[in-house]
């Protein structure tokens, strides 16, 4: 009896998996949308991939797979079984950028396929909303796949795509926590002039100063560090050009014919935009190839090597035992992690943003009791795009599609494979593609906030 109740619940599963969105709330979840449960979905394939990543660059992971009898070229043999799989491609900076390979072409595909899909009567949204089950077992054939490629040109190639997605996903992060900023702001505006006024401005007034200590702490240091008295121009003029920039930005967003045009605008918003700013800023010195102007992490706390020789300093090539995890990749993973949860589950009532991001105008994450449950008494998830979509599909894979370069990029600290595959390097293309999007951020935000000024015919509400 047990038996035939087991089955009955595991063939239940795997009609959920095979079919809609809806069957994956589960019952001690909050009633909610189709449109949330699904991008929460692929969010969640795209972080899976994202871990596998972390787990296959560890460091001393191919010792441990070599351990494994019969598995690895050159590892441990077992009479009258050849090693066969190439465990050089299976972990470091190449499975890496495998992985990642798999998961661009994957939600890249969708993009494709989504495009121009308005309503969930549409046959191609019962793709996006269901079948999860099947498109899992595409994104493992399509990671098989990948690392059959042979190495070659691939690597060089794909670290090109990288930078240029990286780019781009940058200023969506960036678009993101200028609208995650905004509806904080508005919120503890909105509880503050509903009581207690003196608690939520207190609070507001505290979070605003951390974020500006922060950010010019983080200046002085990279003063301190990523400066030299006699060079280091370039780390000079990005700390100096960026700094100055988000003092406009923050005097822009409290002037009062900003304010007037727009009440929620404030210090909050440009002090989270500040300090992302320094750390965009971060990223891109620690990616200098001068190793004068770029002391890494362990280099900070542990004996440092004979100062090198004046004169123009050789490229810096990463080690046999990189240190991929330093503090830069770590927190940029954390930013990154921040983001694609806010994108799967925002609501927001920001025309402007919701323009850029391709969404309409947030209806709340959670949905009515009595639209959840089914007329059998089972929970599930309430379809709200009948009449229309409430983001572009098409969009929003495009976004995990920059997504995995991002995280394909970070993983690998933004190094560049050399031309034998042995070794890789940190290059200046890295570091202006950070800085030029650190300023290209800092423009939109100061666009949201002048837009209603040089625009007064629009509504920006």
């Amino acid at each position: 009896m047990g038996a035939c109740l087991a089955l009955g619940s595991v063939c239940s599963c795997a009609s959920c998996l095979c079919g809609s969105a809806s069957c994956l709330l589960s019952s001690c979840c909050p009633s909610t949308y189709n449109s949330t449960i699904s991008r929460l979905a692929f969010s969640f394939l795209l972080l899976l991939g994202t871990m596998v990543s972390v787990i296959m660059i560890l460091p001393g992971m191919e010792e441990h797979l070599k351990k494994i009898p019969g598995f690895c070229m050159g590892g441990t043999a077992i009479p009258g079984i050849e090693n066969k799989v190439n465990c050089d491609i299976m972990v470091g900076y190449k499975s890496v950028y495998r992985m990642c390979f798999a998961m661009a072409c994957f939600f890249f595909l969708f993009s494709i396929i989504m495009i121009r899909v308005r309503s969930s009567k549409d046959p191609r949204a019962a793709l996006q909303n269901g079948f999860w089950f099947f498109k899992f077992l595409v994104l493992v054939g399509i990671t098989v796949g990948a690392f059959f490629i042979p190495d070659g040109i691939f690597n060089t190639v794909w670290y090109y795509f990288g930078v240029v997605g990286s780019f781009i996903f940058i200023i969506i992060q960036l678009i993101l926590l200028i609208d995650f900023a905004h509806s904080w702001n508005q919120s503890w505006l909105e509880k503050a002039e509903s009581g207690n006024e003196k608690c939520w401005f207190a609070a507001l007034l505290s979070f605003t100063v951390t974020h500006y200590v922060l950010a010019f702490t983080a200046v002085v240091l990279f003063y301190v560090f990523y400066t030299q008295p006699d060079g280091c121009t370039e780390h000079k003029v990005f700390i100096s050009l960026n700094f100055i920039f988000c003092i406009i930005v923050s005097i822009v967003a409290i002037m009062p014919k900003v304010q007037e045009a727009q009440p929620s605008s404030g210090l909050l918003q440009a002090s989270i935009i500040s300090l992302y700013t320094m750390f965009v800023t971060w990223s891109a010195m620690t990616n200098n190839p001068n190793r004068q102007c770029n002391p890494s992490l362990l280099s900070l706390v542990q004996p440092s090597s004979p100062t090198p020789p004046p004169g123009p300093a050789p490229p810096t090539t990463a080690p046999t035992n990189v240190q991929w995890w330093d503090a830069q990749s770590i927190v940029g993973l954390i930013i990154f992690l921040f983001c694609t949860l806010y994108a799967s589950m925002r609501s927001s009532n920001n025309s402007q943003v919701n323009k850029l991001m391709q969404t309409e105008e947030g209806q709340g994450l959670t949905a009515d009791y009595e639209a959840a449950v089914g007329e059998d008494g089972v929970r599930r998830a309430v379809d709200n795009e009948e009449e229309g979509v409430t983001y572009s599909y098409s969009f929003f894979h495009f976004s995990l599609f920059l997504a995995s370069l991002y995280i394909m990029m970070t993983l690998t600290n933004w190094y560049k494979p050399d031309i034998d595959d042995h070794t890789m390097q940190s290059t200046m293309p890295a570091v202006w593609v950070m800085i030029s999007s650190s300023w290209l951020g800092l423009a939109l935000f100061l666009w949201t906030l002048v837009a209603p000024l040089v625009l007064p015919d629009r509504d920006f509400s």
